[in-house]
């Protein structure tokens, strides 16, 4: 049966060009499957969420969430949705918001049983006194997506980690340990992991440029690892997903180093909104398992609900 469904998409976030690419290509695939579409492009501010409820009455029957990074995926929208009443896609407001609290994300990941690389979160003030750990370190804002802000602090490196006058994303900044080795990458489809893709940058690491420019990294797709560490990571995925209550669709980030063979396998976080661009690894992920685009978007659509 035909449904109204309303694209969420584009939005006030530091992610707003790959979400309006992520809704296009939802749209134009629920279009497909024979549903009629609203495309909302929301703002920011008290004016925006008026202009929101306004936009989503009279009420559709779902709503697909393809907003990236804060106020989209953070679990602000998803609460709204529910004050609604209306069905949406992807997580709900709490596993929204702690997957989107990197430091809190590591804890609910810990207590589950996965492995996480160490560190602590620090003041921009501190940072700019002196490393926090030993380098290489990895900082990182504490809630950001799509590695929006990610900077690696290496041995060697001629400038200072960050300038805080420019920074731009709060006050408190989580600095990890850089594992070095393989970076992995699993989809998750309600209760069960997809595939593992390794991602290799043609140069340096894979930051919010080499995930959305095409022909900057090469996504090997299953990966080439040992068969122990490929099950390991699907595993993992699926036990993250279970820990921060996720649905949908998510995905989970790992590096991966040799070196410590099957303990070298450690969890950064959960994407409760991975992208869906035609760049993008849960896409290509359920293609490679004889999933199409459009099948995973429906699939997406029947499993939409409230809180």
């Amino acid at each position: 049966m035909a449904k109204r469904v309303a694209v969420l998409m584009g939005g006030p976030s530091a992610e707003r060009e790959v979400s309006l690419t992520s809704g296009a290509a939802c749209a134009a695939a629920i279009r497909e499957l024979g549903h009629e579409t609203v495309e909302i492009d929301p703002k920011l501010g008290e004016a925006g969420v008026v202009a929101l409820i306004e936009a989503l009455t009279p009420k559709p029957d779902i709503v697909f969430n393809a907003l990236h990074g804060r106020w989209g995926e953070d679990g602000c929208v998803q609460g709204l949705l529910n004050l609604l009443g209306l069905p949406y896609t992807h997580s709900g407001l709490l596993a929204s918001a702690v997957a989107m609290d990197k430091p809190l994300a590591k804890q609910v990941f810990e207590s589950a049983g996965l492995r996480v690389p160490g560190g602590r979160t620090v003041s921009c003030a501190e940072l700019s006194a002196g490393d926090p750990l030993a380098r290489p370190y990895v900082a990182k804002p504490l809630n950001e997506g799509s590695s929006v802000g990610v900077r690696i602090v290496r041995q060697g490196d001629n400038r200072e980690p960050l300038d805080p006058q420019s920074w731009g994303f709060g006050d408190r900044i989580l600095v990890e340990p850089f594992i070095a080795g393989q970076e992995l990458t699993v989809g998750v489809m309600g209760d069960r992991p997809l595939a593992v893709t390794e991602l290799r940058p043609h140069q340096g690491f894979y930051d919010y440029e080499a995930k959305y420019t095409a022909g900057r990294t090469d996504h090997l797709v299953p990966a080439p690892v040992p068969p122990k560490i490929y099950e390991a990571a699907l595993e993992a995925a699926a036990t993250a997903h279970r820990a921060l209550g996720c649905r949908g669709v998510s995905r989970a980030d790992f590096r991966w180093n040799p070196e410590e063979e099957e303990a070298g396998l450690y969890i950064l976080e959960v994407n409760t909104q991975p992208g869906m661009t035609p760049l993008s690894l849960v896409p290509e992920q359920a293609q490679h398992l004889g999933m199409s685009f459009t099948h995973l978007v429906g699939w997406m659509l029947e499993h939409a609900a409230c809180d």
